[in-house]
C-alpha cells in the first residue's frame, strides 16, 4: 500500500509541472526534446498514477510518434479512458503510430462502438494501419496470428547483401526487428531468414540467397502462444516468423512480446495452483469486487468438496466411537497427503507448461511417481512411527500409521502427477487442477485408506469396545 502511496505522491508531484512544460513548449520538437531523456516504459507507470484527464490533455501536447510508444504500454482500462477522452480523431492520429500488434490488442479491448468509431477515423488517416488491424483482429486471442507484427524487413532472395543492409538502415527505424532479414519469393512466400551477424560478416555483393538459413523456424498463426514461447526458447530466437499452411510469411513475433507472454501465463498458472480464476490485472489495479468474484467462487467449490471429507468421516463414526485415538492422526495424515499431491502436481505442471512432459508420457510418470510415493511414504512412515511410540499407543497403533503413510503418500504422488494430464487431455487448462483441489480430493481418499486399514489392523480392539458398549446400552 506504501507503494501505491508513494506513486500517487509523485505522480501529483510531477504530473502538473509536467503538463505545464509542455503546454509552455513552442513546437513538437521541444516537446520530443523534454521527453526525450525518459524511457516510455517510466513515462507510462508515472502516467498510470495521474488523473486520467491530464494524461489525456498531455497525450495532445506530445507529437504522435512520441505518445503512441507511451500509449500503448498503459494498461487496457487506461487505454480506454483515455481513448474516450481523446476522441476518436485525435486518437487515431496516436493509433497509427503504434505498433501493429500492440494497436490490435487496443481494438480488441475497447468496446465495440468506440472500436468502430476509433477504426473509422484510422482509415482515413492510416488507410494501411486500419488494414493491418482488421487483418490481425481476425485472429484468435492468445494466438500467434494476434501477437504478431507486419512491421518488419523482407528482401528478394536475388537480391545482393549490400541491397539487404541498405533497407536495414532505410527503413530499420519503423521495424520491430533488424536482426532478421527474410528472404521472400514469389506469392510472398518465406524461403530463408539472414541475421544481421550473417550479413555483416557476408561480402556485399553477395546474393541472399547464398548467405540465408533455409530451414527455418517458423510457426503456423493458429498456434498457441505458449507454444511460441517454448520454441523460441529452445532455439534460441530473437524472432520468430508467422507463416500459412501454403509457406506465406504473415508477420514477425518478437522476443519482447513473448517476454510478456511469459509473464501473463507464469502468473496465471501461480493463480490457478493457488486455488483462483486468473486475475488480468496487477493486485492494487484490481477492483475489490473483482478478487471478491476470483477468489470466491473457488473457495466455495473447494469448501463445498471438504464436505466430502465430513462425510467420509462419518461412515466409520462407529470405528472412531470405538477407539478415540484415531481421530488425533487424522489431521497429519490427510495433511500429508495433500501436500505429496500438491508436489507431484506442481512439478507436472510445470513440466508440461515447458514442454518438458507430454501427454504420451502418463504411463511413464505414473510408474515414476509410485516409485516415489512408496519411498517418500516410507521415509515418512519411520517419522511417524517414532511419534506414536512417544505418545505410548502401542505398536498395533505404530503398524496403522506407517501403513497409512505409505499408501496415503503414495496415492497422493499418483492422483496429483495423473490430474493435470487428464485435464490436459480432457482440452482443460492443466493449471486448473489446483493444489488445494488436489489436497481436498486426497482428503478424502486418504480417510478412506486410514479407516479401513484400521478397521483390519484393529479388529480386535475395535470389536472388544463395540461388546462393552453395547453391554452398557441394552
Amino acid at each position: 500500500m506504501e507503494e501505491l502511496t508513494h506513486g500517487k505522491q509523485v505522480a501529483s508531484l510531477i504530473g502538473p509541472d509536467l503538463l505545464r512544460m509542455l503546454e509552455e513548449a513552442k513546437d513538437p520538437e521541444a516537446a520530443r526534446e523534454l521527453l526525450e531523456d525518459f524511457h516510455p516504459e517510466d513515462l507510462a507507470d508515472l502516467f498510470e498514477e495521474m488523473d486520467p484527464e491530464e494524461v489525456a490533455e498531455i497525450m495532445r501536447l506530445l507529437p504522435d510518434d512520441v505518445a503512441a510508444p507511451i500509449f500503448e504500454r498503459l494498461r487496457e482500462p487506461a487505454q480506454s479512458e483515455i481513448v474516450s477522452l481523446l476522441g476518436p480523431a485525435e486518437a487515431a492520429d496516436i493509433a497509427a503510430e503504434m505498433a501493429p500488434d500492440d494497436r490490435a490488442d487496443l481494438f480488441e479491448n475497447l468496446p465495440d462502438d468506440v472500436g468502430e468509431a476509433l477504426l473509422q477515423k484510422l482509415e482515413l488517416v492510416d488507410p494501411e494501419a486500419a488494414a493491418e488491424t482488421r487483418s490481425l483482429g481476425r485472429w484468435e486471442e492468445n494466438s500467434a496470428g494476434r501477437l504478431m507484427t507486419t512491421d518488419y524487413i523482407a528482401v528478394s532472395p536475388t537480391a545482393s547483401v549490400a541491397e539487404a543492409i541498405a533497407l536495414v538502415r532505410k527503413v530499420g527505424e519503423k521495424a520491430e526487428t533488424i536482426y532478421y532479414v527474410f528472404a521472400v519469393g514469389k506469392a510472398g512466400r518465406l524461403g530463408g531468414v539472414a541475421s544481421l551477424r550473417d550479413l555483416l560478416l557476408a561480402e556485399p555483393a553477395a546474393k541472399i540467397a547464398d548467405v540465408m538459413t533455409e530451414r527455418v523456424i517458423s510457426v503456423l498463426p493458429e498456434t498457441d502462444q505458449e507454444e511460441v514461447a517454448r520454441r523460441m526458447s529452445k532455439y534460441d530466437l530473437l524472432a520468430i516468423p508467422v507463416a500459412d499452411a501454403a509457406g506465406t510469411l504473415l508477420g514477425v513475433i518478437t522476443a519482447d512480446d513473448i517476454m510478456d507472454v511469459l509473464t501473463q501465463e507464469g502468473t496465471e498458472d501461480v493463480q490457478k495452483l493457488g486455488g483462483m480464476e486468473a486475475i488480468d490485472d496487477p493486485y492494487f489495479a484490481t477492483s475489490f469486487l473483482t478478487f471478491i468474484r476470483k477468489r470466491g467462487s473457488w473457495l466455495v467449490i473447494l469448501f463445498v468438496e471438504e464436505f466430502l471429507t465430513g462425510t467420509a468421516l462419518r461412515q466409520y463414526d462407529e470405528v472412531l466411537q470405538a477407539v478415540g485415538k484415531l481421530a488425533y492422526y487424522v489431521p497429519l495424515l490427510i495433511s500429508t497427503g495433500g501436500n505429496s499431491g500438491s508436489q507431484s502436481a506442481t512439478l507436472i505442471i510445470r513440466g508440461m507448461a515447458v514442454g518438458e512432459i507430454k501427454i504420451k508420457d502418463w504411463w511413464r510418470i505414473a510408474y515414476r511417481e509410485l516409485g516415489m510415493g512408496l519411498t517418500l511414504g516410507a521415509l515418512l512412515a519411520a517419522v511417524g512411527v517414532g511419534r506414536v511410540m512417544m505418545w505410548g499407543d502401542g505398536w498395533r497403533f505404530a503398524a496403522l500409521i506407517a501403513f497409512t503413510l505409505i499408501g496415503i503418500v503414495t496415492m497422493g504422488c499418483v492422483v496429483g502427477s495423473m490430474m493435470p494430464i487428464l485435464l490436459k487431455r480432457l482440452g482443460f487448462d492443466p493449471a486448473t487442477s489446483s493444489t488445494p483441489f488436489i489436497a481436498s480430493l486426497v482428503d478424502v481418499l486418504g480417510i478412506i485408506i486410514y479407516f479401513n486399514l484400521a478397521k483390519m489392523l484393529l479388529a480386535n480392539t475395535i470389536a472388544h469396545a463395540m461388546t462393552i458398549k453395547h453391554a452398557a446400552c441394552p
